[in-house]
This record gives C-alpha cells, sequence and structure tokens, in this order.
C-alpha cells in the first residue's frame, strides 16, 4: 500500500467535513428533516451523491488543467488558500460575534417525499457556495496531492457521507443540543482553524 495512500484519505476527509459542517441551508434541512423523521434517506442520499457528483468533477477537471500548464497548481493554490483563509475569517467572526440565535428546527416541513427531494435539490444545486466548495476549493487542494488527488478525493466524498447520514439519522438524539447557539459557535470554532490552518499552508506551498 502506497505510504501516502491514508494520509491523502484523511486530508480529504478533514478538508471536506470541515466545509461541510460550516451553517448554511442545507445543513438546516437536513436537521430538520432529520428531526421529523421525513423522507430522510432521500434527503441524505440527494445530498451526498451531489457532493460525490461535485468533487469527482473539481477532482478531474483541476487535475487535467494542471497536467496541461504546471503553473496552474500555483494559481489555485493562491486563489485556494485565499479563500479558504477568507472563508476560515467568517467562521470566526460568527463564533467570536453570535447572533445570539440558535438553529431553529422548528416551521414547516416538507409534506411528502417528492417536496422533500425537490426542496433538497434547489438547496443544493442552486446555492454558488457548493461549486466554490467542492469543484474549486476541493479540487484545487486535491490537485496538491499529484497522483493521490482521487484517494483525497474520496476521503471528501467519505466525509460527505458520514456527516450527512449522521445529520439526518442522529437529527432526532441531537436536535436539542444542535439548537442551541453554543453549539453552533464550538463548531465554528473547530471550522475556522481548520479553514485558516490550512489557507495558510496553501498559499505557503503557492509561494
Amino acid at each position: 500500500m502506497n505510504s501516502g495512500f491514508l494520509p491523502a484519505a484523511l486530508a480529504g476527509f478533514g478538508t471536506g467535513l470541515s466545509l461541510i459542517v460550516a451553517i448554511g441551508a442545507q445543513n438546516a434541512f437536513v436537521l430538520r428533516q432529520g428531526v421529523r423523521r421525513q423522507a430522510v434517506l432521500a434527503v441524505v442520499g440527494i445530498c451526498f451523491v451531489s457532493d460525490a457528483v461535485l468533487i469527482a468533477l473539481g477532482v478531474a477537471g483541476l487535475g487535467a488543467v494542471v497536467t496541461a500548464w504546471p503553473a496552474a497548481l500555483t494559481v489555485v493554490g493562491l486563489a485556494g488558500g485565499a479563500f479558504l483563509i477568507c472563508y476560515g475569517a467568517l467562521a470566526a467572526r460568527r463564533a467570536l460575534r453570535p447572533a445570539g440565535e440558535a438553529l431553529s428546527v422548528q416551521g414547516a416541513a416538507a409534506g411528502s417525499v417528492r417536496t422533500a427531494v425537490l426542496t433538497c435539490l434547489a438547496m443544493t444545486w442552486l446555492n454558488p457556495h457548493v461549486y466554490l466548495d467542492t469543484v474549486l476549493l476541493l479540487g484545487s487542494v486535491a490537485s496538491d496531492q499529484g497522483s493521490l488527488r482521487w484517494v483525497f478525493g474520496g476521503g471528501a466524498m467519505l466525509a460527505s457521507l458520514v456527516w450527512f447520514a449522521g445529520l439526518g439519522y442522529g437529527a432526532r438524539l441531537l436536535g436539542g443540543v444542535l439548537s442551541r447557539p453554543a453549539a453552533w459557535r464550538i463548531l465554528d470554532t473547530l471550522v475556522a482553524a481548520t479553514m485558516l490552518l490550512m489557507g495558510a499552508m496553501l498559499l505557503v506551498r503557492a509561494l
């Protein structure tokens, strides 16, 4: 087994998880569906498959560009590093200056599998940040792994599956905890630390 296989997979898992757990409409929707036990399998499946497709496109596309134009590694490294630092700064700001509101798990839930599927598809594919996170950002970090970029991508896909399955099916137990502002402040603190560290590493390597 390649000695770099496990580190690349773990790096992909950590990077993917750090991006996915950031507070957003998609996570809130999955949490609400999980708390109510409505169309959980369909919602979790859509989130995971969508992430897997976008991550694969990012890894494949940027890998091809780097092969044809080695200088692209520097470009994507600078862009990815800057984006990670900005992302981490925003997460740190949320952790230090919270709005004081809990993540709401109340309100109308999807009344049918069809409604839940359409809502989830819209939240996933109509969100411009998902393309930045998966196609551009994860793809750029994966390109830095060289021949192990697909292992990195696989780790990121696994992180998506673990997170959404855990959030959807564990929501009934975690709903009360995750509805507290303090819990999301802790998550934002962890996200900020990871993003700032990885962003700095990318910039140092690119420069």
